[in-house]
C-alpha cells in the first residue's frame, strides 16, 4: 500500500519538475524515514525519476539505497533475488524503453550487495553495466573514429 504522503510528495515532484537537495531529505526524514515497505512504492519513486530528470544527485543516491535495501533486504528470501524479485524489478527498472541512469545503478548495486541473485538478473545487471561503460559501441580502430 503507497503511503498517501509518498503520493503527494511525487506529485508535488513532478508539478514542480524537479527535486531538490531539500525534497531529499523530506523524502527521507518524513515520507520514507523507515526505508521502502512495498514495491507500489519502489515503483513510485523509480517512475518519479524517469517523470523528473532535473533531480539533486543526492536523489539518485536515495533512490539507489532504497530500492538495494528494500529488494535485497526488505522481502523474503532476505539476501537473495529469487526469479520473482528480478523479474519485478527488471521490468521496473527498465519500464519498456530501459533504465535511467539511476536504474542501471540499482540494478548493479544489488547484484553486489545480494547473496545469491537469479541468473537472468546478473545478465541483465551486466549488460547495463557494460553500456553504461560504453561497451555495447562497436570496435573501431582509432584512426578510422576521427
Amino acid at each position: 500500500m503507497i503511503q498517501i504522503s509518498l503520493q503527494d510528495f511525487c506529485n508535488r515532484m513532478v508539478a514542480k519538475g524537479a527535486i531538490s537537495h531539500d525534497d531529499v531529505r523530506e523524502l527521507a526524514r518524513t515520507v520514507l524515514p523507515d526505508g521502502l515497505m512495498c514495491r507500489e512504492e519502489a515503483d513510485m519513486l523509480l517512475g518519479l525519476d524517469r517523470a523528473v530528470p532535473e533531480a539533486d544527485p543526492d536523489f539518485s543516491d536515495f533512490l539507489v539505497a532504497c530500492v538495494v535495501d528494500f529488494a535485497v533486504w526488505g522481502t523474503r528470501p532476505t539476501g537473495r533475488i529469487d526469479a520473482d524479485t528480478a523479474r519485478w524489478l527488471a521490468a521496473s527498472l527498465s519500464c519498456g524503453t530501459g533504465p535511467t541512469r539511476t536504474g542501471a545503478r540499482i540494478a548493479v548495486e544489488v547484484v553486489r550487495e545480494a547473496q545469491t541473485t537469479d541468473p537472468d538478473f546478473v545478465a541483465f545487471a551486466l549488460r547495463l553495466n557494460g553500456r553504461r561503460a560504453g561497451a555495447e559501441e562497436p570496435d573501431v580502430p582509432v584512426a578510422l573514429a576521427a
